[in-house]
């Protein structure tokens, strides 16, 4: 079955070990490779440019590094295509090549400088996380004490992003930066990864008023694989994530459901789900339940669908 898959930290780990070659199928380090991929016919994979917290200040540099490693390492002229554009969507699910899109988790180090935010675009990055999960110079992140929202500068950079075409991604924000997205951006967003708080009462994810805004705003909401993030105790089960695909559709949202794996950005897995060539475990629980169609919705349709509109016509 066809899967967009919409964050990972491939990016992370190559640029901690450059030494990891995403295209050795013998690659044991990576829940994210080229190899797995094809098992599980991952048809669109997203990459996160995610600069960890032991960079003390993060500089755009760091951005340009890792984009480097995208453009040499993860990026093939003939099995993996950069998808910048809606013509580039048509031509990869048309096509035997897969896709790729760039993504940025944490605005950090553009330090409200609109060259930057148009270099990132021109570089290929197609979605914002604007925060980790602490604050920046453009809001505050879900773990920041404070708990405040956007800034002047950051308020700005929505019109930014809205402006080129850079879709805007609310996980990690705090709650009243999620509602300064909602009432400022002209554009729908997303969670790329984040469940229902109703299911598990994780600071990370999304409660029902969240996650009914980003339906009437014809969002996108990324169902996750961190354990922590899908049962409270931490030891979770492919059931216990079927548990936030249930609540999240009941609310309305089974058009707006799609996969935010957070492949690689964690350091433990659910059972029979660790890695991108495990989809198979997750499509059988679900064929339990739903029929084929709505499978397909969540597991690439929706994604599709929301990219068809929201990514730049060229």
């Amino acid at each position: 079955m066809t899967i967009i898959d919409g964050h990972c930290d491939v990016l992370y780990k190559m640029y901690e070990k450059p030494a990891i070659d995403f295209y050795d199928p013998l690659n044991t380090e990576l829940d994210v490779s080229f190899s797995k991929l094809v098992k599980s016919d991952v048809k669109i994979q997203f990459f996160a440019i995610y600069l960890s917290e032991k960079i003390r200040q993060p500089q755009f540099d760091h951005y340009l590094e890792y984009i480097n490693i995208f453009y040499q390492n993860v990026v093939s002229s003939d099995r993996l295509m950069p998808i910048r554009s809606q013509a580039d969507l048509q031509k990869v699910m048309a096509g035997s090549m897969r896709g790729a899109v760039l993504t940025l988790e944490g605005a950090d180090a553009i330090r409200d400088n609109p060259l930057y935010t148009q270099t990132l675009f021109h570089l290929g990055v197609r979605l914002i996380g604007i925060t980790w999960n602490y604050a920046n110079w453009a809001a505050d992140g879900v773990l920041e004490p404070r708990q405040g929202g956007f800034s002047k500068k950051g308020k700005r950079f929505i019109k930014e992003c809205n402006d080129l075409g850079i879709i805007l991604d609310v996980s990690h924000l705090s709650e009243q930066s999620f509602w300064d997205v909602a009432d400022l951006s002209q554009k729908p967003f997303v969670a790329t990864h984040s469940n229902a708080k109703a299911v598990c009462p994780h600071p990370r994810n999304l409660d029902d008023e969240q996650i009914k805004t980003l339906i009437q705003k014809k969002g996108a909401i990324g169902i996750t694989f961190v354990p922590w993030f899908v049962n409270n105790n931490g030891a979770a089960a492919v059931e216990d994530l079927v548990r936030h695909i249930e609540h999240i559709g009941a609310l309305g949202g089974g058009g707006n459901l799609v996969i935010g794996s957070d492949f690689d950005g964690i350091d433990q897995w659910i059972p029979h789900l660790e890695n991108a060539g495990k989809f198979d475990y997750l499509a059988q629980c679900l064929s339990k339940y739903y029929k084929d169609q709505w499978i397909e919705d969540f597991f690439y349709r929706n994604w599709l669908r929301f990219l068809q509109t929201n990514l730049p016509a060229i």
